[in-house]
C-alpha cells in the first residue's frame, strides 16, 4: 500500500492553509486610549464633617488617626478621667413676647392635654436591678454631663423623661444602665439641639465600657419602646411660659422673671436626680420651683400658685419637699448659679 506524500512547504495547498492559519495568529490591533487622569497627589484619610454632632455617621467614616477630638473638645477633657467636669453656667435667652402672644396660650394648652400622657408614674416598680439610689447616681452624673457639652436644659429634661419612660417599660441590667444614660441623652439631643454629641464622645465617657454597635441597638430598642413618641411637655417649656406669662401680664419686670428663672431651673435640676418627684406633673414642677424662686428672692409679686390649676394640697405637698431639697444641697445649688443670683437670694455666698 502506497502512502500519500505530505505536501510540500511549496504546494498550493500548504499556501492556502498557512494564509488561514495567518489570519487567526495575526496580532490584535493597537486601540487609542483616553490619556488617564492621575492624582498628583495620594488620596487623604476622610475627616469628619464640619458640624459636629450627628447620628454616629461621620464616626464610621472617620479613620482612626483622623484626630476627630480635638485638644479643646468636651469629649477630650473628659474622657481623661472619664468624669465630667463641671460647665459653665448657661445664659438665659431673652423674651420673646411678640411669639408668646402670638402662639403662647394655644402651645400651653396642647401640652398641657399631652403632659399625662408622656409622664411614666412609678418607673422603676419593674425593675429588680435598677434603685432610686442608682437612678440618683446616674443623673448625678448626667447632669455635668450635660453642663460640659452645654446643652440646653431642655434637653437634659427630655433626656429624664426619656430614660424613665423607658424604665416604665422594660426591665434593664445594672451594667447597662450608663449606657441607657448616654443613649437617653443622644436621643434627647437629636430632637433639640442643633449640634447634639457625637457617639464617639458619649462613649469616650464610659471609659470604652460600651462599643458603638450597642449604643446603636440600645438606641433602636429605646425607640421602639416608646413608639418613636419624642415630644414630651418638660419643665423647661412650663418654666419659659409662665416666665413669659407674668412678664406679659405685668406682674414682674424681665429682669426680675429672667432671675427667678434662673434660679427656679436650678431648684428643677436638682429636683431631677431625685426619684421622690417623679409623681409630679412637669407643669406642677415648674409652678412650685418658681414660686420658690421668687420667695428666695423676695419679690413683691410672687407667681400664683392657682395658675396651672392643681389642687392646693399637692401643690403644697411638693413646695415643701422642694425647700427640703434646697436646704439640702445649698452648696450643689450656688454652682448651678450666676454669682448676682446668688448674691440677691438667701443662699450661701458662692465660690466663683
Amino acid at each position: 500500500m502506497v502512502t500519500p506524500c505530505p505536501s510540500s512547504p511549496a504546494s498550493p495547498t500548504a499556501r492556502a492553509g498557512r494564509r488561514d492559519n495567518d489570519q487567526h495568529l495575526r496580532a490584535p490591533v493597537k486601540k487609542s486610549r483616553r490619556p488617564r487622569l492621575r492624582r498628583k497627589q495620594p488620596l487623604q484619610s476622610l475627616r469628619p464633617c464640619q458640624v459636629p454632632g450627628d447620628s454616629g455617621i461621620c464616626d464610621l467614616f472617620e479613620s482612626p488617626s483622623s484626630g476627630s477630638d480635638g485638644a479643646d473638645s468636651p469629649a477630650a477633657s473628659v474622657a481623661r478621667g472619664c468624669s465630667p467636669q463641671p460647665g459653665p453656667v448657661q445664659p438665659l435667652a431673652p423674651l420673646d413676647l411678640q411669639t408668646f402672644r402670638d402662639y403662647g396660650q394655644s402651645c400651653y394648652a396642647f401640652r398641657r392635654a399631652q403632659e399625662s400622657r408622656f409622664h411614666p408614674l412609678e418607673s422603676l416598680a419593674r425593675q429588680p436591678q435598677v434603685t432610686p439610689e442608682s437612678r440618683c447616681k446616674l443623673l448625678s452624673w448626667l447632669i455635668p454631663v450635660h453642663r460640659q457639652f452645654s446643652l440646653s436644659f431642655e434637653s437634659l429634661c427630655l433626656t429624664v423623661n426619656i430614660l424613665d419612660r423607658f424604665l416604665a417599660t422594660t426591665p434593664v441590667a445594672a451594667d447597662c444602665f450608663q449606657l441607657l444614660g448616654v443613649t437617653s441623652l443622644l436621643i434627647a439631643c437629636k430632637q433639640v439641639e442643633v449640634h447634639p454629641p457625637r457617639v464617639k464622645q458619649l462613649l469616650a465617657l464610659c471609659c470604652g465600657a460600651f462599643s458603638q454597635q450597642q449604643l446603636c441597638n440600645l438606641e433602636c430598642i429605646v425607640l421602639h419602646k416608646l413608639h418613636f413618641s419624642l415630644g414630651a411637655p418638660t419643665i423647661s417649656f412650663f418654666l419659659e411660659h409662665f416666665t413669659h406669662a407674668r412678664v406679659e401680664a405685668g406682674q414682674a419686670e424681665v429682669s426680675q422673671a429672667l432671675e427667678a428663672q434662673a434660679l427656679a431651673r436650678g431648684v428643677a435640676e436638682l429636683s431631677l436626680a431625685n426619684y421622690a418627684f417623679t409623681s409630679y406633673a412637669p407643669s406642677l414642677m415648674a409652678i412650685c420651683c418658681l414660686a420658690l424662686a421668687d420667695s428666695m428672692l423676695q419679690l413683691r409679686h410672687p407667681l400664683d400658685l392657682r395658675l396651672g390649676g392643681h389642687p392646693e394640697a399637692v401643690l403644697q405637698d411638693c413646695l415643701g419637699k422642694l425647700q427640703l431639697l434646697v436646704a439640702i444641697n445649698r452648696t450643689s445649688l450656688t454652682h448651678m448659679l450666676p454669682l448676682e443670683i446668688c448674691e440677691k437670694c438667701s443662699l450661701a455666698p458662692c465660690s466663683k
